[in-house]
């Protein structure tokens, strides 16, 4: 059984590393700096898990040989073969499933894994009818995170004279909420008959999301020259204390060009931190999309790049379907999903990324080894 199974890279380096990270943990300054310690105890704790694995692993191994050494033993009497086939038969299921488990916890950690996220919402083409998808995905991404207990903090808006938003930004703060959700940045199309269409004919629209791993001014290097702030007169309604002072903010990234508005706020100094948060999130994200374009193998992942021109999902209402077009899952409770119940969808995403990212693996250590 375990013949079959690919090889598995060496474990050496692993355990170097978790020794390290050991002695590390041991010194008497380590809690010091309280987000370097907990970044350091992560990956200890995954470490620590891949080695016990990992051990699990090769005694299995090791047993199996000694039960198939014992079948074919001539001294051995029937009955007691029949107990060491009955633990074989056991073995041959655990290993494969212990084979997986290491493989699984070699794949390197995605350093944003543990932060929040920041969403941006955008409408595409369709005029009205995509405007109004963004509120209603706006509704559908509060709605989930507030079923995870998540919390939700709106940074910047744009509304639309027909009540949906020709752009939304919100922050979401929760446990590893940016791990769960970063594989919804692309576009989602919508298909439906807008209120406003006599004849009954279905509209298509799109809306692209983009889904950002939250940063902080430490983590980009931003030159405070590189950065031009206006401030102006907040428009559209929001009373007296919003467009009747310049508290609108827009922060203008000049080597990359990025421009962030925010106008949510009464206060100029609150709209320019929630603008600043924003620029170091999009900054963070696009500091990581070029390191992986360095590193990146020739094969394409199969769940997509994440790129907001890449159309990931369908929303179709006079089918009450939703499918998302990279992992061929298909929901008949469009009404299900609108209210937040997500999770089909973004469990066939991180299983299919596990597998991807294995087949990677695997093929990458073959590679070596010939």
């Amino acid at each position: 059984m375990s013949e079959a199974l690919p090889a598995i890279p060496s474990i050496i380096p692993f355990r170097k590393r978790l020794e390290t990270l050991n002695e590390l943990i041991a010194r008497s300054d380590f809690f010091q700096d309280q987000r370097k310690a907990a970044k350091v105890s992560r990956e200890q704790q995954q470490l620590q898990g891949l080695v016990e694995h990992y051990d699990l692993f090769q005694q299995a191994l090791k047993d199996e040989a000694e039960l198939k050494a014992l079948m074919v033993d001539p001294q051995q009497d029937d009955a007691f073969k029949l107990l060491a086939q009955e633990e074989l038969d056991a073995l041959h299921a655990r290993i494969p499933q212990l084979h997986a488990e290491v493989l699984q916890k070699m794949l390197p950690a995605d350093e944003s894994d543990s932060r929040n996220m920041v969403i941006e919402i955008r409408a595409g083409t369709g005029g009205d009818e995509a405007s109004l998808f963004v509120g209603d995905l706006f509704k559908m991404y509060e709605r989930y995170s507030e079923g995870r207990g998540w919390r939700l903090e709106l940074m910047s808006s744009s509304p639309s004279e027909c009540g949906g938003f020709r752009e939304i930004i919100f922050l979401v703060s929760g446990e590893e909420s940016y791990k769960r959700m970063k594989f919804e940045s692309g576009v989602h199309r919508v298909q439906r008959i807008p209120q406003t269409e006599a004849n009954g004919r279905i509209h298509t629209s799109t809306v692209t999301v983009a889904v950002l791993p939250e940063a902080e001014e430490v983590d980009v290097q931003v030159n405070p020259s590189d950065l031009e702030v206006t401030v102006s007169r907040a428009s559209g309604p929001g009373g007296q204390g919003v467009n009747t002072t310049d508290s609108a903010v827009q922060i203008l990234h000049k080597p990359t060009g990025m421009i962030v508005n925010c106008a949510d706020e009464r206060s100029q100094i609150k709209n320019k931190q929630k603008a600043l948060k924003v620029l170091y999130s999009r900054l963070l994200k696009h500091k990581e999309e070029e390191e992986q374009k360095k590193h990146a193998s020739a094969r394409r992942n199969q769940i997509g790049t994440g790129d907001r021109s890449e159309r990931i999902r369908t929303y179709n209402f006079p089918q009450n379907r939703v499918t998302d077009h990279r992992v061929n899952v298909t929901l008949q409770d469009l009404p299900g999903v609108m209210e937040g119940r997500l999770d089909d969808i973004v469990d066939a995403l991180h299983r299919l990324n596990t597998q991807e990212r294995i087949q990677n693996l695997v093929e990458e250590t073959q590679s070596i080894d010939s």
